[in-house]
């Protein structure tokens, strides 16, 4: 084990004095910051710049302009069906709102056409009713004068019977009935 601790600080040794001896080598400093580099790191710069702009001038900026461009073109047809179906819609509600004033209309005049209907119907019916009830009053009126007629009739037979009795029992005689007849004649006249 001493001997395998021995090898590796040899070797760490060994290593810190190649890292050192690097250093002096180099000047000790950052290597971007060396002035003597200067020169080939602006080269490197300039060249890998412009390489990095033609890149993205042919290459990545058409690519970007070209999807750019193919998105507006899509939003704009995307607008355009939209404004389409906006038109097909109102246009619909315009023929909707059309046939339901048509339908109310036609509601309206099959409401008028049923009502005037019943009208007449009831009125035809209420007049023939009333004639029949104006003929069956005038058979009443006819059937009560033929009943009063012969009551009337009657009333004079029956006055002439309840006279005679009348005075056969007051006076206690007889009466003749054309004495009777006389006396109902005078008491009407």
């Amino acid at each position: 084990m001493f001997v395998t601790q021995a090898i590796a600080q040899e070797a760490a040794h060994g290593a810190a004095e190649a890292a050192h001896g690097a250093a002096e080598s180099h000047g000790g400093g950052f290597p971007p910051f060396d002035s003597s580099t200067f020169a080939s790191q602006l080269f490197w710069l300039a060249l890998t710049f412009g390489f990095l702009y033609w890149f993205m001038s042919k290459v990545i900026v058409p690519r970007i302009g070209g999807i750019l461009e193919m998105r507006q073109d899509r939003i704009a047809q995307d607008l355009d069906k939209a404004h389409e179906l906006k038109a097909e819609a109102d246009a619909a509600i315009a023929a909707y709102e059309q046939e339901l004033a048509e339908a109310k209309a036609s509601a309206n005049e099959i409401g008028n056409k049923a009502r005037d209907t019943a009208k007449f119907a009831a009125e035809a019916e209420r007049q023939k009713v009333e004639k029949k009830l104006a003929e069956q009053l005038s058979e009443a009126e006819a059937r009560i004068a033929q009943i009063r007629d012969k009551a009337m009739a009657d009333v004079g037979s029956i006055a002439g019977e309840t006279t005679e009795a009348i005075v056969s029992q007051l006076i206690g005689g007889s009466v003749t009935k054309a004495e009777i007849d006389k006396a109902l004649k005078a008491s009407e006249g």
